[in-house]
């Protein structure tokens, strides 16, 4: 079998798949109102996992009601929600997904919280905001999206103010990746349109974005096995074809991705000097 290609992603395709996805993630409920992986330190299930993801990212933010934070990719508004509530931050999502950003202001609304959190369609490599609009920026499992991390990078720092925080997830490749686990990890990618990063390339990308590096660390033991293994349900055909647009005899199954070890998550920070 060829290998399956890993392509660079589009943003108006990624748009176009989270459009697909909104409905079919809210309604069935796995995610809850967070959909990105999950950080399983007592978490029962991967709801639970998601919020605490959030949670471990928000600590490292350090913000309070005086500040103005940035969700770069804010899915549904799950995160922003709990910053808002959690911390008295105002909070401004931008997504590429339209249908993603009128779900968020849907919850947004039905939460009480609008008038402390909004959200714009927009992309994150040309953020529709003036210079140094916000104390803090937090991007969970968006930056694996965009076909050029550093312009995403410098777009964030250009719209910190001096001192504010960037919290990221990204994935990575941890350790190789045997041959007969590739195309797994290929699938992976392909169908959500993401890239890996390169972990050791994290403090110098960082500082070429003008930003300066704070943290890297590997998450994955926290988060990888445990989510793929909550999506390892049974495949239907119907719903894959619905979600990825195509029909394709190596569609992606989370149960491939349950024991590739060198697939990785990292959480980074950093800070505008």
């Amino acid at each position: 079998m060829a290998e399956t290609p890993v392509l660079t992603p589009v943003p108006e395709a990624v748009g176009q798949l989270y459009d697909r996805a909104t409905e079919m993630a809210l309604s069935d409920g796995t995610f809850g109102e967070n959909l990105h992986f999950g950080y399983w330190d007592g978490a029962e299930n991967l709801a639970e996992a998601a919020i605490r993801l959030t949670d471990v990212m928000v600590d490292r933010l350090r913000v309070d009601p005086r500040s103005h934070v940035l969700d770069v990719g804010c899915g549904v508004g799950g995160p922003a929600l709990r910053i808002a509530r959690n911390t008295g931050a105002a909070v401004t999502g931008v997504n590429i997904s339209a249908e993603q950003v009128a779900a968020a202001t849907r919850l947004a609304g039905e939460a009480g919280l609008a008038e402390l959190v909004d959200f714009r369609h927009g992309d994150a490599m040309d953020l529709p905001f003036p210079d140094d609009s916000f104390d803090a920026a937090i991007a969970i499992e968006s930056i694996i999206h965009v076909p050029d991390r550093h312009r995403v990078l410098a777009e964030i720092a250009r719209t910190l103010r001096p001192g504010g925080r960037l919290v990221l997830t990204d994935f990575f490749e941890r350790s190789p990746i045997p041959a007969e686990q590739r195309q797994a990890v290929n699938r992976f990618l392909r169908d959500f349109m993401m890239t890996t990063a390169d972990a050791d390339d994290y403090p110098s990308l960082l500082r070429r974005s003008g930003l300066r590096f704070e943290e890297v660390v590997d998450i994955s033991e926290h988060t990888i096995r445990q989510t793929f293994t909550a999506l390892a349900t049974p495949v239907k055909r119907d719903e894959q074809v619905e979600l990825f647009g195509h029909d394709l005899p190596d569609q992606f199954d989370p149960a491939d991705m349950v024991d590739v070890t060198g697939f990785g998550c990292l959480l980074v920070v950093a800070r505008k000097p």
